[in-house]
């Protein structure tokens, strides 16, 4: 690919990608071709007759033999964009997902009315929840807990970029184990509930390469949702919320899982495609 001029790189970036399955190769190929040439999209448009030195081409060849393996995109660039905010992601943590917005709008949009806006999140990964619940926020606070301490580095410098690590510890515990005593307004979670006999079967970029104790507890995927829902009453003041992002067909086991005497009956919300994503519910 020496020499070549940008319209000749993404029209052959482009060939490599739809070759290898990536979907939507063209728009792979643009978002390759900036990061090796470390230039905004305008650029690549402006300047179609570039020429690539040698360096930036080679940039581009180690890009697109890491994107043809199935390595996604943004462990390449190591970014992700989520609520309007930009985190750093490694393999180390899950690649946010737009349907996780959910569990923010919703956490914020029920916080906000609150005196007191302290809430907990079970399994930080990058932080994006917390993160961003914190930044529009400006009076809540939040602990962040984590059974990865790789995921907990990352979280703890994504808070630190934006301003809200003042406001946010983050904590090594397997779910609330080391939570300590404090009463949260709000917990919430994303946690690992794809089941393990489910796993070969996603796309090779969660398959090979996202952090499967994030992804699954190793069993039908509901032991983590079955543990919060039952230790979060311990951690939560009277009134308090808990919400939680949940997997395809599991609503209704986890429905079961709230005891009416305890909880008010469970709400749960659907995602863009209908599927019911966020159950949330309160503790009487």
């Amino acid at each position: 690919m020496k020499h070549q001029r940008i319209s000749e790189s993404l029209a052959k970036a482009e060939e490599i990608l739809g070759a290898s399955g990536i979907p939507d190769p063209r728009r792979e190929a643009a978002s390759l071709v900036m990061l090796a040439l470390e230039k905004e999209k305008t650029f690549l448009y402006a300047h179609p007759d570039y020429e690539l030195t040698e360096l930036e081409t080679s940039k581009l060849e180690s890009l697109l033999e890491r994107r043809s393996a199935r390595e996604p995109l943004q462990y390449i660039s190591g970014v992700q964009e989520f609520y309007g905010l930009e985190f750093e992601v490694t393999p180390d943590v899950l690649i946010p997902r737009p349907e996780t917005e959910m569990v923010v709008e919703h956490a914020i949009d029920l916080l906000r009315p609150r005196a007191s806006q302290r809430f907990c999140e079970i399994g930080v990964g990058s932080g994006c929840i917390s993160i961003s619940i914190l930044h529009h926020l400006s009076g809540a606070t939040a602990i962040g807990t984590d059974v990865s301490t790789s995921a907990i580095k990352i979280a703890r410098r994504n808070s630190e970029k934006r301003g809200v690590d003042g406001r946010f510890q983050i904590i090594e515990s397997d779910v609330f184990n080391n939570a300590g005593d404090d009463r949260f307004d709000m917990i919430v979670s994303n946690p690992p509930y794809v089941p393990s006999v489910d796993i070969e079967g996603l796309q090779p970029e969660v398959r090979d390469f996202e952090p499967h104790v994030a992804l699954s507890d190793g069993d039908d995927g509901l032991s983590i949702i079955s543990r919060i829902v039952d230790q979060s009453p311990r951690f939560l003041v009277s009134g308090g919320l808990l919400l939680m992002e949940i997997g395809f067909n599991q609503s209704p086991l986890v429905v079961e899982m709230f005891e009416s005497r305890i909880w008010r009956v469970p709400e749960l919300f659907p995602d863009l495609q209908g599927i019911p994503r966020l159950v949330r519910s309160e503790l009487i």
